[in-house]
């Protein structure tokens, strides 16, 4: 019988010292129990664990990963553009469900989409000692983290590629998703299409805009720059772009938007002045509530459950001593017509 030990003082945490002397054990028993290495005798486990139960130890990982031969400290880092985000919201929870089933702990931040941000979370995490990092980087140069590389810290990006660095990448077909739904509004008669996209400098953005025009011009079609509106950020910018593009004389008769946040300004944009039964759109991801709206939105479906699933594989893999050269990736979309991407051009009762 295992008594509890007496005299602690509120706000204490117990050490593996406690641990060991309450179960009647040496330090090191405890320390082989707490590894789950699996030669020590089952009922010093037992005695183990019973203990640390009624102490309510918690193991210091941090500073157990300096004293472990391979450094290893069970966490990694996924760092993401926006956590409050359901794309990169998504992805977090996909990975954290495949670590915790091999008893890793995640580590978690969002950029914003600022390069300095990027910087110092990597820098946090390589303090914290993290086996590895899944990451959709905002910076356009990543040779700064070479070093922690070459130290053997595998990193997989997501959602956009490295620059200047050699590491596995996992993308979604950004372009060939955009180019189908552009051409998909097409196929109901629309040719004033217009475009609604995340900022430049964001790789993404950019194949999406690449999709755009590239179905554009295999239908013959001028680009009209009066009909381009990117480096929107958020609902309500792309909500007012998009009510401007409305407003105007030749007004489009679709839109494709480039990302989520901006599908929504720009459905209300559309609602505000009762037009969701004329004005067809298709969104570049899905969102929340997008099929209970009327009409539901139509939109090109990323993957986020298996670009997370994919990541994670390869820095597993990488952790468990997989070293050939570094791979790409490819996770097709989805398309799902709902309806608002399939309004036709005469539901607009003139001739544009």
């Amino acid at each position: 019988m295992i008594d509890v030990v007496p005299g602690r003082t509120p706000g204490y945490r117990a050490t593996m010292k406690d641990v060991a002397a309450l179960a009647r054990v040496s330090l090191k028993t405890v320390s082989r129990v707490i590894n789950n290495e699996p030669t020590v005798n089952p009922e010093l486990v037992e005695r183990v664990r019973r203990a640390a139960s009624q102490l309510h130890y918690q193991p210091n990982f941090g500073a157990s990963a300096l004293r472990r031969r391979d450094g290893r400290s069970s966490t990694i880092g996924v760092l993401l553009e926006d956590l409050s985000n359901p794309f990169s919201a998504t992805i977090y929870r996909a990975v954290e469900e495949m670590a915790i089933a091999r008893g890793v702990s995640v580590l978690g931040g969002s950029f914003d989409e600022d390069p300095q941000r990027e910087h110092e979370l990597t820098s946090s995490m390589s303090r914290h000692r993290v086996d590895g990092v899944i990451i959709a980087p905002a910076s356009h140069d990543h040779q700064y983290l070479r070093q922690e590389q070459m130290a053997g810290v595998p990193f997989v990006f997501v959602d956009r590629p490295p620059h200047l660095l050699d590491a596995d990448v996992v993308l979604s077909n950004s372009r060939v998703g955009s180019s189908h739904a552009v051409k998909h509004l097409m196929r109901y008669g629309h040719r004033r299409i217009a475009f609604l996209g995340d900022l430049t400098t964001i790789y993404t953005a950019e194949e999406r805009y690449q999709g755009y025009c590239e179905a554009l011009a295999s239908a013959g079609l001028v680009l009209e720059n009066t009909l381009v509106a990117r480096d929107l950020r958020t609902i309500e910018s792309a909500q007012v772009v998009a009510g401007q593009l409305l407003d105007a004389q030749d007004p489009p008769s679709a839109f494709f938007a480039g990302q989520n946040l901006l599908t929504i300004g720009a459905v209300r944009a559309i609602r505000e002045r009762g037009l969701q039964q004329r004005i067809a759109i298709v969104g570049f991801d899905d969102f929340l509530l997008a099929d209970l709206l009327e009409p539901a939105v139509t939109v090109v479906a990323q993957d986020p459950i298996s670009i997370a699933r994919t990541a994670a594989t390869l820095l597993f893999a990488r952790l468990d001593g997989d070293d050939s050269p570094s791979t790409k990736k490819i996770v097709e979309t989805s398309f799902i017509s709902r309806g608002s991407g399939e309004i036709p051009l005469s539901a607009r009762g003139d001739s544009r």
